[in-house]
């Protein structure tokens, strides 16, 4: 993999590494898109993420699954303990790296996006199925939520006067200005905070991560610096 200048390059990983191991009974493999792009076809063996592990099904409020929920929802994967996940969608990493993200705060960190993709799969001449895989449910998973993951609302607007700290907001050019609001109470963005919308930092062609130097001058130039603590949303 070209991922030479990135702190963590084993948060990714290439289209080849996951060929030559989809089979290994230790890899769960988990399609990130929606259902009517699964049956176009899919990586060999993967499953399909559901819809609303985003959203508390008692609630239906957008938070992710409480432990108990999120468990039954892994294990129906067949994602257990030791399981090596590996998420991959057509959205430019966006829905894969959530479910990185929510694997990592339910304390499963062996998990890994596939850079580039089903974009990157297809590209490549590797083969497709438009079968529907059978997980191994007989799996255990243990969530191990940590909270530190996550930042309280207290502690974002404290964040707010602090030089030390940059708020980051990745959304939408509608969203930041207030003409989106997609469904939310209150439109507009956190004070002070940068706007840099998320798909800035990949290739729209390939829909690969930019390079890493790419990536750090970008993230420069919107002050957003090692030497800061940044909190996203």
């Amino acid at each position: 993999m070209a991922l030479e200048g990135y702190s963590h390059p084993e948060f990714l990983v290439d289209a080849e590494w996951v060929d030559a191991h989809k089979d290994d009974a230790n890899v769960v493999i988990v399609d990130c898109d929606v259902e009517v792009g699964f049956v176009r076809g899919h990586i060999p063996g993967s499953m399909l993420v559901p819809d609303n592990y985003e959203k508390n099904p008692d609630t239906g409020r957008v938070l992710l699954m409480e432990p108990d929920q999120f468990k039954a929802m892994c294990q129906g994967l067949g994602i257990g303990d030791d399981t090596l996940v590996i998420a991959y969608d057509n959205s430019q990493s966006l829905t894969a790296a959530r479910l990185w993200w929510a694997l990592n705060t339910y304390g499963h960190g062996n998990v890994k996006v596939l850079d580039g993709g089903w974009r990157r799969w297809v590209s490549e001449g590797r083969k497709i199925s438009f079968d529907r895989a059978h997980p191994n449910t007989n799996v255990t998973f243990t969530p191990k939520r940590d909270e530190s993951l996550l930042v309280k609302v207290d502690e974002l607007k404290a964040a707010c006067n602090l030089d030390s700290a940059v708020i980051w907001d990745v959304r939408s050019n509608g969203e930041w200005d207030g003409s989106a609001g997609r469904g939310n109470k209150r439109v507009g963005h956190v004070p002070g905070a940068v706007h840099l919308e998320w798909f800035n930092l990949m290739d729209r062609d390939t829909h690969r991560f930019k390079s890493a130097g790419d990536i750090r001058r970008i993230l420069s130039e919107n002050g957003i610096t090692p030497d800061k603590n940044v909190y996203t949303y």
